[in-house]
């Protein structure tokens, strides 16, 4: 079992930046490649950027391609989320999730490829 627990959000005006984290627990953090997901008012979660057990891996979706930023420390157990730039449209619960996987490059956007999930933590960006 991994524990994941996000912490960051808020409310911000747009333009404005915030920094989420997301603190595992459980297992050996760096066994496991990481991913955001969110999920605004009435519509389904989608992928945010994912990032390889080793962190040379990325990949972001096009929505955010630019303005946000995954970076991990496989020491604190720890993936963060750069936000810069922020829009209304990028309202949403954030959540992380990990999956494990042997191959260190390994990137997916799936959820269902994600094995567990944290709680979320709302983000709300004012126009």
């Amino acid at each position: 079992q991994v524990q994941l627990v996000e912490s960051g959000g808020g409310l911000v005006q747009a333009g404005g930046s915030l920094r989420l984290s997301c603190v595992a627990s459980g297992r050996t953090f760096s066994g496991y490649a990481m991913g955001w997901f969110r999920q605004a008012p009435g519509k389904e979660r989608e992928f945010v950027v994912a990032i390889s057990r080793s962190g040379g891996s990325i990949y972001y979706a096009d929505s955010v391609k630019g303005r946000f930023t995954i970076s991990r420390d496989n020491v604190k157990n720890t993936v963060y989320l750069q936000m810069n730039s922020l829009k209304p449209e990028d309202t949403a619960v954030y959540y992380c999730a990990a999956r494990g996987t042997t191959f260190n490059t390994s990137v997916r956007l799936e959820e269902r490829s994600y094995d567990y999930w944290g709680q979320g933590t709302q983000v709300t960006v004012s126009s």
